[in-house]
Order: C-alpha cells, then sequence, then structure tokens
C-alpha cells in the first residue's frame, strides 16, 4: 500500500533527485522554458513554485534559502531582479506544462515545462492573429483584375489615412 506516499522518487536516491531538481529548477529560471518527461516536470513544479513565491519578498533571508535550493547564484539572481517583479500580482500557478508526445526512443511521455508570463509565442501569435487578413484563392484568368483593384484599394486607404492625420492636426491646435 501507498499510505502517504506523496513524493514522486523518480527512481532515484535523494542525494541524486535533489542535485536533478536544483539543476532543472535553474535551468528553467534562467531559460524560461525546458523540455523534459511529464513525471520530471510534475516534480519540478512542486519545487519550484513555492521558490518563485519565496522571490517575491526580496530580503536576505528569502535570497539564502532560495540559494540552498538552487546552489546556482546566477539563477537565483535572475529570480529576484526579473521574475518576481513581473509576476508579483500573480496569487499561484507560475508555470505550465504543455504536452508534446513521446520520446522516440523509450516513448516517454515528453512536456514543455514553462514559466507562464514568458511565453512568447503565445504573446506573439494573438499579436499576428489580429493583424492577419483572410486569404482568398484567385482564379488565374482574374489575375490582372485583381491587382488593378488591390492598388485601387491601396489608394483609398492611403487618402482615408491623409484625411484623418489632416483632421487631426486641424483639431489639435483649438483643444489648446
Amino acid at each position: 500500500m501507498r499510505h502517504s506516499r506523496v513524493i514522486n522518487h523518480l527512481g532515484r536516491t535523494s542525494s541524486h533527485r535533489k542535485s536533478m531538481m536544483s539543476n532543472m529548477a535553474s535551468s528553467l529560471i534562467i531559460h524560461k522554458k525546458i523540455t523534459t518527461t511529464v513525471s520530471k516536470a510534475k516534480a519540478l513544479k512542486t519545487y519550484v513554485e513555492p521558490l518563485i513565491t519565496k522571490s517575491k519578498k526580496d530580503s536576505t533571508h528569502s535570497r539564502r534559502v532560495v540559494f540552498s535550493y538552487l546552489k546556482d547564484k546566477e539563477a537565483v539572481a535572475e529570480l529576484f531582479r526579473e521574475i518576481s517583479l513581473k509576476i508579483g500580482e500573480r496569487p499561484g500557478g507560475y508555470t505550465r506544462i504543455l504536452k508534446t508526445g513521446n520520446r522516440i526512443g523509450d516513448n516517454a511521455e515528453m512536456c514543455i515545462l514553462e514559466l507562464v508570463d514568458y511565453n512568447e509565442i503565445k504573446v506573439s501569435g494573438s499579436e499576428a492573429a489580429k493583424a492577419r487578413s483572410a486569404r482568398r484563392r484567385r482564379s488565374p484568368k482574374k489575375k490582372g483584375e485583381a491587382t488593378v483593384k488591390a492598388k485601387a484599394a491601396a489608394e483609398k486607404t492611403e487618402e482615408i489615412v491623409e484625411e484623418t492625420e489632416e483632421k487631426s492636426e486641424e483639431t489639435a491646435p483649438e483643444e489648446k
């Protein structure tokens, strides 16, 4: 029976497990995302989130406590300088696990563990989706006509932009 067997030992001795978690946590803090197995990511999530919470209070004691876990000066500095400022308002849930499929060699479930506020793909992807217009397929016969229409539409938008700029210049001095 597994009564009170909460921690996942990951098939390692305690010293190996602590060292591995420390190294993975330092890599996560420095690089903002890492690729690993799902079981290691779940174990690392419970290891690193209390450290991030502790970094919200920038004191000598909290720095020493975090350093005792990470054993890496650069990671501690990065955590207290950048990450703690960015996640200051967030009440918890600093990491996200994205499953990526199985590894080819041993069929282990792989995932990406990342810090939530540092996902550049999601941030830039939403802006690109808004700016993107509908793409339509054009027939080869009307290709010349379509380019003429596109040029005319571009000229109209330029004229509208110029008119709005002129109106804003005219109204700006009156308001002052």
